[in-house]
């Protein structure tokens, strides 16, 4: 039996906004029932171009059920380039975890997102020109470089445990391995030179000034910072920001991601009451 928590129990067996919108302004359907995980998602934008609806079918397990439900719950109020920053792992993160053998639910949310984004902006398929390497499961040569490289994996049991691939016949473990050991052997990104604690919180503060600011202003929001210990960004949210129940999810897949880019990855934002 699978180690659930309680979070991943609640969105599977009272799954949120299960059904299909009409007319939707994005749709996607990944995985195949022969496969046993499917999904489909659309979304419908409201005239501030954010995401007002999200609904899901899914075949599949409680956790292929929950990473959906959860994925319709994360995305709502916010715009398509939002949206696209969440991770596997932070739908993972919003269910309070997931089985190791199971993280392959969250992946094929975040292929859903994309795919539905895609064909909202009509924009071609970056797989275009992928290799089936799991003949099983369908799995691209693309699919399992992406997993390794966002993931972090290390072995062919990893790759399996995300993307499903090598979970069948097993006649692809073989060349997992070798995708597994090309990406490893890609030339890492240098890191960047250290920052002195106040060179740090300069540049948090310009950051905010140029990068965020004006895009939380144009929809009526704002914040305030109120600290920074040490990576921890403490902030207060003004406007409309202030009232909106997405406002969690800005901070940490908007705020805090353009943090972590520009200013440092150890970056944590925060809220505080002041």
């Amino acid at each position: 039996m699978w180690e659930y928590t309680d979070k991943v129990k609640d969105h599977f067996l009272n799954p949120r906004n299960v059904g299909e919108i009409e007319n939707p302004d994005g749709v996607a359907e990944v995985g195949s029932m022969a496969c046993g995980d499917a999904l489909k998602l659309t979304f419908k934008l409201d005239e501030q171009k954010r995401i007002a609806d999200a609904r899901f079918k899914t075949f599949g397990c409680a956790s292929a059920i929950a990473s959906s439900s959860a994925l319709t719950e994360m995305i709502k109020g916010l715009t398509v380039d939002e949206a696209l920053k969440i991770t596997n792992q932070d739908i993972a993160r919003y269910l309070g975890g997931l089985p190791d053998e199971k993280m392959h639910c969250s992946v094929l949310g975040k292929q859903a997102l994309e795919k539905a984004v895609e064909n909202y902006r009509g924009a071609p398929s970056p797989e275009a020109g992928a290799r089936i390497i799991c003949e099983c499961f369908g799995v691209t040569d693309k699919e399992i470089e992406r997993a390794i490289r966002e993931n972090h994996l290390a072995t062919v049991e990893d790759v399996t445990n995300y993307t499903k691939a090598g979970g069948g016949c097993g006649n692809c473990h073989e060349a997992i391995a070798q995708i597994l050991e090309r990406v490893k052997a890609e030339p890492k990104v240098q890191a960047a030179p250290r920052l002195t604690n106040l060179q740090k919180i300069r540049l948090i503060e310009e950051t905010i000034e140029r990068e965020i600011r004006p895009s939380l202003r144009k929809d009526g929001g704002d914040l305030d910072i109120i600290d920074i210990i040490g990576n921890r960004v403490l902030v207060a949210t003004r406007g409309a920001c202030a009232t909106c129940k997405a406002a969690d999810i800005t901070l940490k897949h908007f705020v805090e991601h353009r943090l972590k880019e520009m200013v440092s990855p150890d970056i944590t934002v925060e809220e505080v009451s002041q």
